[in-house]
């Protein structure tokens, strides 16, 4: 069965809408990798200030590959684009990596 890998993302409210814009602008970005199979961003209703970024994997393999691969790229642009700029500031103040392996699933009949 598949695996979950869900990132605890600590934003303040002010970094909010620069996270969710940033999000949807690398739309794309892991669809196409080796053994991916879903993406959700999951937005605090209330009582929270914590974002979750849910992704799930064929294999924890394909996370690994993933992570060493294009989503290490991605993270080490800059926002100028080629020939340099600032990276611009992150829009999260902390992070947590939760890892799942998926045991039972079920779907609407």
């Amino acid at each position: 069965m598949s695996i979950v890998k869900i990132n605890v993302l600590s934003v303040p409210a002010e970094q909010r809408e620069v996270l969710e814009q940033r999000f949807a602008s690398r739309a794309g970005s892991v669809e196409g990798s080796d053994g991916f199979e879903w993406f959700e961003l999951l937005r605090p209703m209330e009582g929270t200030d914590q974002y979750l970024v849910y992704t799930r994997w064929r294999s924890e393999e394909d996370f690994q590959n993933w992570m060493e691969g294009s989503m290490r790229a991605a993270h080490q642009g800059t926002a100028g684009g080629e020939g340099g700029g600032e990276r611009p500031k992150p829009a999260a103040t902390g992070s947590t990596l939760w890892s799942f392996e998926v045991v039972q699933q079920a779907s609407p009949k």
